[in-house]
């Protein structure tokens, strides 16, 4: 089956301005973004777009037990659970060819290991959501704000997950890694969820563990949250100038009720 992503192409130009040419398609439709510096002392938020692996779900240690079997099975140059852990964030095969010198075959196969492996691995006690997540959730559903996901995990691992943790009711839309042709910290993601809403950058706020949302949400020009019990650390969100950085997920709810 082919799958047919939307194309974004990015002109920075000298005026402080960028300017993202989507083109969907679904629908055939040519969008022109302008995402131009604005006040961020005045949120007016309508949508909220999440991170799923460290941000929403305790991942880690699904995925780097997951990663060190692929290296084993493989025959690959070991690597620590830290190094591996590092990697969250980035598309599949990327994280593995960042972190072991490979030819774009071994690549390839090393997806398609991880898949089968993943699939064996992942039992329905090996992923938790984080404290508090599923209750915050609910009541920004509740107050009216649009919750989405935008992940760098594959559709059909990140529908099941939506659905495994009872969330398709309140989180209408995701992005996943098939959507797109650009990975974080590309703005691809965001700008495919403000189009789809017909909603601007000052209207968004992405929310984060690692360095790649935080950064794909300033590429974007939206808020930022990062979040400091997944795979980052508070260290790298405030030398990213992060607009928030929250401990706990229920402290959102502080943050959008400012």
């Amino acid at each position: 089956m082919c799958t047919r992503k939307s194309t974004i192409t990015t002109l920075i130009l000298p005026i402080c301005f960028s300017i993202f040419i989507h083109y969907s398609p679904e629908d055939s439709r040519i969008l022109i973004i302008f995402v131009l510096p604005f006040n961020k002392t005045n949120m007016h938020l309508k949508a909220i777009i999440l991170d799923f692996d460290g941000t929403l779900a305790d991942t880690k240690t699904l995925i780097t037990n997951t990663m060190l079997e692929v290296i084993e099975q493989l025959h690959l140059e070991p690597r620590t659970r830290e190094q591996c852990a590092e990697m969250i964030g980035l598309p599949l095969k990327q994280t593995f060819t960042d972190l072991i010198p490979m030819t774009d075959e071994m690549g390839e196969q090393c997806v398609a290991t991880y898949d089968k492996v993943f699939h064996e691995n992942n039992v329905p006690s090996a992923v938790p959501l984080f404290p508090n997540v599923l209750e915050t959730l609910r009541e920004l559903h509740r107050l009216g704000y649009v919750l989405t996901i935008a992940s760098s995990r594959s559709k059909h691992s990140l529908l099941n997950f939506v659905d495994t943790f009872g969330l398709k009711d309140i989180i209408p839309y995701v992005v996943s890694a098939n959507d797109v042709s650009n990975a974080k910290p590309h703005p691809e993601s965001v700008l495919m969820t403000l189009t789809h809403l017909n909603i601007q950058p000052q209207e968004a706020m992405v929310v984060g563990d690692t360095v790649y949302d935080i950064q794909m949400g300033q590429n974007a020009n939206v808020f930022t949250c990062g979040v400091t019990y997944g795979n980052g650390t508070h260290e790298q969100m405030t030398s990213l100038h992060t607009d928030f950085i929250i401990d706990d997920f229920k402290e959102l709810l502080k943050i959008v009720k400012r």
